[in-house]
């Protein structure tokens, strides 16, 4: 099937927003509006409604009303922003009841949801095998905002679910009891994204690992779901690009 050529809104022109345009561009489609600021919400916002897409990677206090504002224009989002799940529930009933379009990702990397697939087997199978400790750490470029990660959040509620046990994540900086997952976040100077899973026994260890090299996983992700999404209403998140 021939690939549609879109007339894409990037919301927030951060590494991520500036990576989709690059890839976007190189793919033919248009970059119709990108709006970055209040201001430009203000006088670039009723051209959305041209679009056939929206793609959001802005804050995590901006996401929640850039995606309502999405929704007014009736233009299906793409949102991989993190650290602001807690509303997620309100915005997934909103976009039922107005028939509208939200794809939600923590990682738009192909790689990374084989990986959280992965992590969910692992937890599944040491789920009860109480000589072995869970533990994450994620590493990340000093600009990303959130810490710990969607994707180490992800991760670890994976993990919770499957583990009989534990109850909640924690910094594992902090003192924590048995029943609490360690997550530890670096915050490095240039580094795309790592992420560990580690079980630790005092006889061995297992570990799986993800390394991101660079942007363009998370763009190609991003824009794949742009692409799926299009005559689709409803939420959607990798799973159901991936069919995983």
């Amino acid at each position: 099937m021939m690939e549609k050529k879109l007339q894409i809104a990037l919301i927030g022109y951060g590494k991520m927003g500036k990576a989709i345009e690059k890839l976007a561009l190189a793919r033919n489609h248009m970059v119709s509006v990108i709006i970055d600021n209040e201001m430009q919400w203000e006088t670039e916002g009723d051209r959305l409604a041209d679009c056939d897409v929206a793609i959001e990677f802005s804050t995590p206090s901006a996401a929640p009303e850039n995606i309502r504002k999405c929704f007014g224009y009736h233009v299906p989002v793409i949102t991989g922003t993190t650290g602001w799940l807690n509303e997620l529930p309100a915005l997934e009933s909103l976009c039922q009841k107005e028939k509208q379009t939200l794809f939600h990702a923590s990682n738009f990397s192909i790689g990374v949801n084989f990986f959280f697939e992965l992590n969910r087997c692992l937890a599944g199978m040491l789920s009860e095998m109480d000589g072995y400790r869970p533990r994450i750490t994620e590493t990340h470029h000093t600009q990303k905002l959130d810490a710990p990660s969607g994707t180490a959040i992800t991760l670890a509620g994976d993990i919770i679910r499957a583990r009989k046990g534990l109850v909640k994540w924690g910094n594992a900086d902090d003192h924590l009891p048995d029943n609490v997952l360690p997550v530890k976040a670096y915050r490095i100077e240039s580094i795309t994204g790592t992420h560990i899973v580690s079980y630790e026994s005092v006889i061995d260890s297992i570990e799986i690992k993800h390394t991101a090299h660079d942007r363009s996983g998370f763009a190609e992700g991003a824009l794949l779901a742009a692409q799926w999404v299009q005559g689709k209403q409803g939420v959607f998140t990798m799973k159901d690009l991936l069919k995983i």
